[in-house]
């Protein structure tokens, strides 16, 4: 082989490598700008109030809050002077308050989990974009290596055929000895 074929197939060999990997670059620069510049979120002061009404609903100081103030509503309107009392038992006006309390309440978290289910989506959104990505570099890698085996295989052979026409020139040699 003369040295002029065997740099015009390394030539070859490496503008193969070159568009595998170019390939990957453009494939990759959509999913590469997604990540790094996702959507702005914008949100309305509906959904602010009802994201921090979720928030403090949603946990212990809220809820032992909430019991210590019925505690007391009970204990003051049970023990205090007739004249006093609010509320008296049965507690008729402690119902009603917290019976529209659990009234509004209840659309504001669910506005509140709507939007965490969006948000959700939108994480789960970037994670498949960031698979993707991995997905396509797994594929350039496979193209590299079937690449590299290729030439591999062809250089093996080109040996191999060198070794038998040795061999053959040997024989002969011994032959005609």
């Amino acid at each position: 082989m003369k040295t002029t074929d065997f740099i015009s197939e390394e030539n070859t060999h490496l503008e193969k490598f070159r568009k595998i990997v170019q390939d990957s670059i453009e494939a990759e620069e959509l999913i590469v700008y997604n990540l790094l510049h996702p959507p702005i979120e914008t949100m309305s002061e509906g959904q602010k109030i009802s994201d921090k009404v979720a928030e403090f609903g949603g946990s212990w100081r809220f809820i032992i809050t909430f019991a210590v103030v019925l505690i007391l509503w009970i204990i003051f309107n049970s023990l205090t002077i007739a004249r006093f009392r609010f509320d008296p038992y049965p507690f008729i006006l402690m119902n009603l308050i917290l019976s529209t309390i659990a009234a509004l309440q209840a659309p504001l978290i669910m506005m509140s989990q709507n939007r965490q289910k969006e948000k959700d989506r939108m994480m789960n959104e970037n994670d498949y974009l960031i698979n993707l990505k991995a997905e396509m570099q797994i594929r350039s890698l496979h193209q590299k290596m079937d690449l590299l085996l290729e030439e591999q295989i062809k250089t093996l052979f080109e040996s191999q055929k060198m070794q038998l026409d040795m061999l053959k020139t040997i024989n002969t040699k011994i032959a005609n000895m």
